[in-house]
């Protein structure tokens, strides 16, 4: 294992407060430091793991607030929040029908019903927890409304 000072474990442990994984991190202080690290010693400064029983509480305490921070700061990203996805995905849909491209259209529909949990389905949970059967189509017949 190599020594590591503060420095590099201060930014080895805020690293994974960002969700980075181990592998990304030993690359990283690689490059950055020129210090070439183990997944699995990265992985010691981890408190959600079991390898980090021996990490001091500074480095703990330091990872706790890092990641209370990251998720704070996630909310702000406007593109963290699925109602400005959705418009935005909105505006991509109406300029590719006035485009004419379908194909763009529908992969963007996908995607907008991907964003919603997954309702491009046409099944719906009943009462009890069970999915129902699939939702009937009211009043038109899909085939012979388009031919």
């Amino acid at each position: 294992m190599a020594a590591l000072n503060n420095d590099i474990k201060s930014f080895i442990v805020q690293a994974l407060a960002c969700f980075d994984s181990p592998s990304q991190v030993a690359s990283a202080v690689k490059e950055r430091f020129g210090v070439v690290v183990s997944r699995q010693q990265v992985e010691t400064h981890d408190p959600t793991r079991k390898s980090s029983k021996g990490l001091a509480k500074r480095w703990m305490t330091l990872f706790n607030d890092t990641r209370d921070g990251f998720r704070n700061e996630m909310v702000k990203e406007p593109i963290a929040n699925r109602a400005v996805r959705l418009r935005a995905l909105g505006r991509m849909l109406e300029e590719a029908e006035a485009r004419g491209n379908l194909v763009m259209a529908m992969k963007l529909l996908e995607q907008a019903a991907r964003e919603c949990g997954d309702m491009n389905t046409n099944r719906r949970a009943t009462a009890d927890g069970q999915p129902a059967a699939p939702a009937a189509p009211v009043g038109v017949d899909f085939v012979s409304a388009h031919y």
